[in-house]
């Protein structure tokens, strides 16, 4: 009975230490990678000139047929939810390590990787569109990472005569004559009459997506496979958008032209009206 009574005691020491060591060995953060994939419709875009045979050409709601020789977007203040609604941010505050340009030109930023998140099943991811209001300052000191990436030559994600960056670029041309088509996003400043600098619009959009299923970290590394369909730029949730180069207020194919006014039209369709649009032009394609 003795013999017995130490033998019970010995497997009952032995399963909580195989308990203990199999809590201890698991993993306790893995890699979340974002892939982008930038459409027309359901057909990745492939850019190219106004003379190119194979550049993607989509026609809008409107009629207007168009193409791409540029597409760019930046993505920052990424954040995931788990399954119980904790939000879990990603170097919300630090532009240099939470946030990048997607161009559609090279392909290595098209995806994303978000490192050391806490394992667990989140089923919904938020980011933003563009650069909050608090941090859309071009510092080269405090983020000399980021402020390098958007400046750069194959990049110019900065507007020449503010303070900000601009938040899309997107170049190409409509119409069978193929007019140019240039099309920039990016928060606005106002001049107040004394002399200060107010917020003018907001161009900054917060994205919710809901995952069709939960993304699992923890023993593997799960990739977030993030559709934006730029057929929504002018033809949108928000706004039915027919392109016109001029110097009217109404005209809108060019950035020194356009005004605040009409390029919100764009940012809404793109970014979505922060109300009963939350997604714009994004979408889950899978969880993997």
């Amino acid at each position: 009975m003795k013999n017995f009574k130490k033998y019970l005691l010995v497997s009952v020491a032995s399963l909580a230490l195989v308990s203990c060591s199999s809590d201890d060995s698991s993993p306790a953060a893995n890699n979340v990678i974002l892939e982008f994939n930038n459409t027309f419709k359901d057909k990745t875009i492939v850019l190219g000139d106004a003379t190119s045979a194979s550049a993607s050409v989509n026609t809008s709601a409107e009629g207007q047929v168009h193409q791409f020789s540029e597409l760019k977007y930046v993505i920052s203040n990424i954040r995931l939810i788990k399954n119980d609604g904790r939000e879990i941010p990603y170097n919300v505050n630090d532009l240099d390590h939470g946030a990048t340009v997607i161009d559609q030109a090279k392909e290595s930023t098209l995806s994303y990787v978000l490192n050391n998140i806490p394992a667990g099943e989140y089923k919904q991811i938020k980011f933003g569109l563009g650069v909050r209001s608090d941090l859309n300052t071009l510092n080269q000191v405090k983020f000399p990472v980021f402020y390098a990436n958007a400046g750069a030559n194959d990049t110019e994600m900065m507007w020449e005569w503010g303070t900000g960056y601009r938040f899309t670029k997107i170049e190409g041309f409509y119409e069978a004559d193929k007019k140019q088509m240039s099309i920039h996003s990016g928060s606005t400043v106002e001049n107040g009459e004394d002399g200060k600098e107010t917020q003018g619009v907001d161009a900054y959009r917060d994205i919710t997506l809901d995952l069709p299923n939960n993304a699992v970290v923890g023993s593997s590394s799960p990739r977030i496979v993030i559709k934006a369909d730029f057929d929504q730029l002018l033809s949108g949730k928000s706004n039915t958008i027919k392109l016109s180069t001029g110097t009217g207020m109404n005209d809108n194919a060019t950035p020194n032209i356009h005004t605040a006014l009409q390029m919100v039209k764009f940012v809404d369709n793109l970014g979505g009206n922060g109300t009963s649009d939350v997604s714009g032009m994004f979408s889950i394609l899978s969880v993997k």
